[in-house]
């Protein structure tokens, strides 16, 4: 069911539909089956975590390892080792691991299963000596005709060039493919971006590189393909003839915590913007791609962007959270107050950005990207904002009609109408046609993004990947932003923790056609 080694591209295909068709099958019910179907992988697989004593291969990696394992969609003979230059054991990362794992009661047999295959070593990133014995420590489990390898590398940027030249030059697998997951920065503007996508394609072959952004792995965000090309309801209004404005927001309602040296580096921009908005961006506008497959799909998404001039510094506002002594609970302390931001620091906690389209669809329409910091929320949404009914023979009570697709917290896909208010007066109020997924689908799991993602890798499906010449484009439109907020060291507004962002930003999307009456509050179906 795995792709044998000289399997040609038709073959892989197919074989990645039919092994995420398996997965998708497998997630029917919220309780797993544990005596469930596995794929037919007979071959052995050995994933690599690199950086395995580090946050993310604690919070999210090994936890995500464990799920895919506990749900039986790995392949059968699989393994796990940890690199890393922490000299630690599988026992120490276990211990570390565990507020992350979400172990049921009767899970516990197939969780000491699943740490009984963990294996790790202690190396250098810069040592070739020691990528050459993990090599060998691979190799000991690799039995038979074929076997595949997975790197995920979980480390600082500053160490990708020399672990990925290791990897090419001790670690490829001689019996099967191997496959290299990477972490976004992606570079910290295009000139970087580029020399890190130069160095990656100068060891690797394009096919053998997946770029994670975990927001392409989210329910509602895969889900927007199906909605905008499986539905004609929706396709005739999908255009600058009818849309006024399109926001796509992601908001926090916590700051830094303490983590403010390391978000200082890149700021709101890099963090959030630049990937996981404009990723959704291109799936939000895109044309039809010729078929479902990855590369057809990732072709219409650079269309998009190559459609979208650089950003201008007169569309955008930058901000920055103060504290609130008010707060809710406790005071909250401001993004200068936490004693990891170097002093003075004007690196935004807070940005919105208007982009424009320059095709036939989306001529005239505001793209209104928007992302924060000590908000005064947890939500992430597109909302798409339909013009004014023409020809207005209600005094003008109607409001603009919104699409909301919401990404998280509570998946749900929901349209706000006008309706006559029941009752004897003939009146109108503002409603919704609601698809909240708690409560439609009450007995369907749905996995978490980076379950999804880390077995596209294992099917080899790169759908939900950023290809190299996407990267490109996505860091050309927001590098002269960057650049001169940079250079000139543009002071953020001041905005209260808490609050819904400075009030500048109102202001800039109201100039951009995006009408914000408040007077309907959206409340999710349990």
């Amino acid at each position: 069911m795995f792709r044998k080694p000289y399997a040609t591209e038709l073959e892989e295909s197919k074989n990645a539909e039919l092994c995420l068709s398996l997965y998708r099958n497998s997630l029917k019910s919220k309780d797993m089956d544990r005596g469930g179907t596995h794929f037919d992988g007979q071959y052995p697989h050995v994933f690599v975590t690199l950086g395995a004593s580090g946050d993310l291969a604690r919070k999210k990696i090994y936890p995500t390892l464990w799920w895919l394992f506990r749900d039986n969609v790995l392949p059968l003979n699989t393994i796990f080792y940890g690199y890393a230059r922490s000299k630690t054991s599988v026992n120490e990362i276990r211990q570390k691991c565990e507020p992350y794992m979400k172990v049921k009661q009767h899970e516990h047999e197939k969780y000491e299963e699943f740490w009984k295959i963990n294996h790790y070593m202690s190396g250098q990133y810069t040592s070739q000596t020691d990528f050459e014995l993990l090599n060998k420590e691979i190799e000991k489990f690799e039995k038979g005709p074929v076997a595949n390898r997975l790197f995920y590398l979980a480390l600082p940027p500053s160490v990708y060039e020399d672990v990925t030249v290791h990897i090419k030059n001790n670690c490829m697998g001689q019996k099967g493919w191997t496959r290299i997951i990477i972490e976004k920065p992606f570079g910290r503007d295009l000139e970087t971006s580029n020399k890190l996508s130069a160095h990656l394609s100068h060891l690797f072959t394009e096919s053998q590189l997946y770029r994670i952004d975990h927001y392409l792995g989210k329910e509602m965000v895969q889900n927007l393909m199906t909605l905008r090309f499986g539905n004609r309801i929706f396709n005739p209004t999908w255009n600058s003839d009818h849309i006024a404005s399109i926001q796509i927001s992601f908001k926090e309602p916590f700051g830094t915590e303490g983590r403010g040296g390391y978000f200082d580096e890149f700021g709101i921009i890099r963090d959030i913007m630049q990937n996981h908005i404009l990723q959704i961006l291109t799936l939000v506008a895109m044309e039809k791609p010729a078929s479902i497959q990855p590369d057809d799909i990732r072709n219409e998404k650079v269309k998009v962007l190559r459609n979208i001039p650089p950003i201008q510094v007169k569309d955008v506002v930058l901000g920055q959270y103060v504290g609130n002594p008010q707060g809710e609970g406790e005071a909250k302390l401001g993004y200068l107050d936490d004693p990891t931001v170097p002093k003075g620091s004007v690196t935004p906690t807070y940005a919105l950005a208007v982009l424009r389209i320059n095709n036939e669809r989306w001529e005239g329409v505001p793209f209104i990207l928007r992302c924060g910091k000590a908000l005064n929320e947890r939500k992430a949404e597109v909302r798409i904002q339909f013009k004014n009914v023409p020809g207005d023979i209600f005094a003008g009570k109607p409001k603009r009609n919104e699409l909301v697709i919401r990404v998280q917290p509570g998946e749900a896909l929901y349209v706000k109408l006008m309706v006559k208010t029941p009752g004897m007066a003939f009146d109108m109020e503002e409603t919704e046609l609601d698809l909240t997924y708690s409560s439609r689908y009450a007995n369907v799991k749905l996995p978490d993004a980076y379950e999804r993602l880390i077995l596209d890798v294992f099917c080899g499906s790169q759908m939900h990947f950023v290809r190299s010449d996407e990267l490109s484009e996505a860091w050309r439109i927001f590098t002269p932003l960057l650049h001169h907020i940079e250079k000139e060291k543009v002071k953020p507004i001041p905005y209260m923790y808490g609050s819904r962002g400075p009030k500048e930003a109102d202001e800039l999307l109201l100039n951009n056609n995006f009408h914000y009456t408040g007077s309907y509050v959206w409340k999710p179906k349990m």
